[in-house]
């Protein structure tokens, strides 16, 4: 048997593992979808949407997906009032719902919890997920293909 020493160059076939561990604050929908196929781009299982009630898988950071309206906000406050404290902090991923931008009530909401996320990043609203029959389908735009660099970027920055 030969040793090897010296730092060693993981192969590219080798498993990731799971990095992101999504929970849908809105139920599973395209928008969910496209999020979990922007943070695992090469499809390597690096990011998957929690089932309801599933825990979060050992290692994974936690990532909360709720839409910018005031509904959205409240779903990610009840969600944090029952976050366990020997979880990491989540992340938060907004995605928009219209193509202006939330209304003055979700914006205050979603500040004031800033404090208990591990950070916050923002998805667009894209108009092409209202004509597409999935996610795979959905990367053929080139404003998606945008928005999940912007996002993993925003969310690799900081991790």
């Amino acid at each position: 048997m030969i040793a090897q020493s010296g730092p060693t160059t993981p192969r590219s076939d080798t498993p990731v593992g799971l990095r992101y561990a999504l929970i849908p604050l809105h139920g599973n929908g395209i928008a969910a979808a496209t999020v979990t196929q922007m943070l695992d781009p090469d499809s390597a299982g690096t990011a998957r949407l929690l089932h309801p009630g599933e825990g979060v898988p050992y290692g994974a950071h936690p990532v909360l997906l709720a839409e910018t309206t005031v509904y959205g906000a409240v779903c990610v406050e009840q969600m944090l009032r029952g976050w366990h404290t020997g979880l990491p902090r989540p992340w938060l991923v907004l995605i928009g719902d219209a193509p202006i931008r939330p209304v003055r009530a979700a914006r205050y909401r979603f500040r004031a919890l800033e404090g208990r996320l591990a950070g916050v990043a923002t998805v667009p609203y894209l108009p092409v997920l209202r004509t597409v029959e999935g996610a795979a389908e959905a990367f053929e735009h080139t404003e998606v293909k945008a928005a999940a660099q912007k996002l993993r970027r925003q969310m690799e920055g900081t991790l």
